[in-house]
C-alpha cells in the first residue's frame, strides 16, 4: 500500500489547501488514495530499476503531475534469470473512495528492447484493450490512458539516465496487468465503451479524491464520445438499469447509445451542449426527474430533494383543485404525490416530464439537440412522457445556465 498520503497544494508549501478539491477534502477529513495510473508508474519504475541494477527499490517514490512525491511499498517482485525481465506490483489504495479497484494488485513487467524502440505498452492479464473509436486511445491499443503513459515514460527515462539505460529515453516493453482485473471490469463502464478484457489504467493527477464525482462524469463524457464516433444520432441518459431497459424497449437503442447518467443530469446536458447529438432521451424515476424539472442538475438525494410544493403547483396547472394540491404538498414522497394525482386524473407524470424536458433545453442553450423525457415508477412502468422538442421551443421564462 502507499506509504504517504497526498498533501494539500496551498501557497508557499504550507500543505494547506487553497481551495477546490483539496479544500473539500480537508473539510471532509476523508483519506485520499492513488489512481491505477500512479500505481502502474510506481510498479514500472521499480521493475525497470531492478532490470538495470538487480535491486528493487522498496518503497519506490514517484513524482505526480502536481508535484506530490508519494512512496509505495512493493507487494510482489520478481527478477527473471539473466535479467531478461523484471516484475513489480503495488496494491492500489483508493483511500476512503468506494472505488471498485481498491485493493487490486497492479503489476508492471518490464523487458528491454533494442535502442531506439522507446517505451512500448502492452496490456497484460486484467487490463483491457480498446475496440471502439471515440476514446483517447486508438482501437487496438492497451487501455492505458495518455496521462499515465506519459508519467511512466518520464519516470522510466529518469531511471535510464540514472542507471545506464539505452538512449535519452528508456527502450522497454512495459506490460501492465491487474490481478482479477477482467472480473472487476464487469462492474465498470469498460464493456459498454468497448474496452474488453479488463480494466483501464486511469488518472490525470495520480490522486483519488474520495467520493468525487469526477470519475463518473468522465465516464459520461467518454460515453458521449463513443456514441458520436459510432455515428449515433440518438442517445439516452438513464438514471439506472431499470430506466435503461425502458429506453431500449421504447427506442431500440444500441448499447453504445446508452449513457449511465446516474444522478448527473447536468454533466450529460453540459457535455452534449458542447458535443451535440440530434436527439437526447432522458429516462429515469419520477422522483429524480421531478428534481430536474425543478431546476436541479445534480439529482443525488444528499444534494437535492423532491419539492412537493413544486409538484403541487404543477398539479394545479394540470387541473388539480386546492384540496388535491394541498394533499400533494403534504405527500410523504414524490411517488405518493404521483399516485394521488393519478387517482384524480391529473397527469402529473406528463407535467413533470414536459417541465424536465424544457429545463434540459434551457441548459442546452440552443444546441441543435431535440430532447424527450420518460418518467417511470419503481417497477419500470412509464408514468409520464414528453415528446421531443428542439431548440427555440423552450417555454417562456426557462432559466439560462
Amino acid at each position: 500500500m502507499a506509504e504517504a498520503q497526498p498533501q494539500g497544494t496551498g501557497p508557499q508549501g504550507t500543505g494547506k489547501a487553497a481551495g477546490g478539491r483539496s479544500a473539500q477534502l480537508a473539510h471532509t477529513g476523508l483519506r485520499p488514495g492513488w489512481t491505477t495510473g500512479a500505481c502502474a508508474t510506481a510498479a514500472s519504475t521499480a521493475a525497470y530499476t531492478a532490470l538495470l541494477t538487480g535491486e528493487f527499490p522498496d518503497p519506490v517514490t514517484i513524482t505526480l503531475p502536481k508535484g506530490q512525491t508519494p512512496s509505495f511499498a512493493l507487494a510482489v517482485e520478481e527478477l527473471a534469470p539473466g535479467r531478461t525481465s523484471a516484475m513489480a506490483g503495488v496494491v492500489k489504495d483508493a483511500g476512503d473512495d468506494p472505488d471498485v479497484t481498491h485493493g487490486a494488485l497492479v503489476r508492471a513487467t518490464v523487458r528491454a528492447l533494442p535502442a531506439g524502440s522507446g517505451v512500448v505498452f502492452k496490456a497484460g492479464p486484467g487490463v483491457g484493450t480498446v475496440t471502439r473509436p471515440g476514446l483517447p486511445l486508438e482501437v487496438g491499443e492497451p487501455a492505458i490512458n495518455p496521462v499515465p503513459r506519459q508519467l511512466m515514460r518520464e519516470h522510466l527515462a529518469e531511471v535510464a539516465a540514472r542507471h545506464g539505460g539505452t538512449g535519452a529515453t528508456a527502450d522497454v516493453e512495459v506490460e501492465i496487468s491487474v490481478d482479477h482485473g477482467e472480473e472487476i471490469a464487469r462492474s465498470t463502464w469498460n464493456p459498454r465503451l468497448g474496452i474488453l478484457g479488463g480494466l483501464s489504467i486511469l488518472g490525470t493527477t495520480g490522486i483519488v479524491v474520495p467520493y468525487s464525482c469526477s470519475a463518473w462524469i468522465d465516464s459520461i463524457r467518454r460515453g458521449v464520445d463513443v456514441a458520436r464516433a459510432a455515428g449515433r444520432r440518438h442517445v439516452a441518459g438513464c438514471t439506472g438499469s431499470t430506466s435503461e431497459k425502458v429506453a431500449v424497449a421504447l427506442h431500440h437503442l444500441p448499447e453504445d447509445a446508452l449513457l449511465d447518467m446516474g444522478d448527473f443530469a447536468g454533466a450529460v446536458l453540459k457535455y452534449i451542449r458542447r458535443h451535440p447529438v440530434e436527439r437526447l432521451t432522458i429516462c429515469g424515476g419520477f422522483a429524480k426527474l421531478s428534481k430536474l424539472a425543478a431546476g436541479h442538475l445534480d439529482l443525488h438525494s444528499a444534494r437535492s430533494q423532491v419539492d412537493k410544493g413544486f409538484l403541487a403547483e404543477l398539479a394545479r396547472r394540470g387541473g388539480a383543485d386546492e384540496a388535491l394540491a394541498g394533499a400533494v404538498a403534504e405527500a410523504n414522497t414524490g411517488l405518493a404525490a404521483l399516485q394521488l394525482c393519478t387517482a384524480a386524473g391529473v397527469p402529473l407524470g406528463d407535467l413533470v416530464a414536459a417541465t424536465a424536458r424544457d429545463e434540459s433545453l434551457a441548459v442546452l442553450r440552443g444546441a441543435p439537440v431535440a430532447v424527450d423525457v420518460i418518467c417511470i415508477d419503481r417497477a419500470g412502468m412509464v408514468v409520464g412522457r414528453a415528446e421531443p422538442r428542439g431548440p427555440g421551443e423552450v417555454r417562456q421564462g426557462s432559466p439560462q445556465r
